[in-house]
């Protein structure tokens, strides 16, 4: 990995981060609006932004009150719906279809979360896995116009 990539990596990790404990409240409970969710989307734009996007949720999850099972969920889930999201690159070719996609992806592998919150605070599952759903489809909604917007200015494929 070049050093530019890691240096992007880093800052996009940071961010994720900084922007998921402004907002714990919203971001570690059963009904989730962790807005640095949004940052999600640079995977639309480069591959290598798996890195920066999956440390950043591990890093903001050492500070969940739902304990290290937050690490083994959160982060899986993430892994797992960017992975889907890089694969969709091959079918799925206009970037905000493929954000589109990520946004279902999500809501989809949030049943990941459903499971934990049913483990930790006995959330039944299926209202685990909707309100949890329910919160990534709202933010990473919010955030397709903006991640368009910024891309117009920081052209994302090639920052990183």
């Amino acid at each position: 990995m070049k050093v530019k990539s890691m240096v992007i990596s880093g800052i996009i990790a940071a961010l994720y981060v900084t922007v998921s404990l402004l907002i714990a409240p919203l971001a570690f409970s059963s009904i989730q609006f962790r807005f640095s969710e949004i940052f999600n989307h640079l995977i639309v734009f480069n591959k290598k932004y798996f890195f920066g996007i999956v440390i950043g949720v591990f890093v903001a999850n050492l500070f969940s009150p739902l304990g290290v099972i937050d690490l083994v969920y959160g982060v899986g889930m993430t892994g797992l719906a960017l992975a889907a999201t890089i694969v969709s690159a091959k079918f799925i070719k206009g970037i905000t279809e493929r954000m589109f996609f990520n946004v279902v992806m999500f809501a989809i592998f949030s049943f990941l979360i459903a499971i934990e919150l049913n483990i930790v605070y006995e959330v039944p599952f299926w209202i685990g896995w909707l309100t949890v759903a329910i919160g990534e489809v709202v933010v990473m909604t919010i955030g397709v116009p903006i991640m368009i917007s910024l891309n117009k200015r920081l052209n994302f494929k090639e920052l990183i």
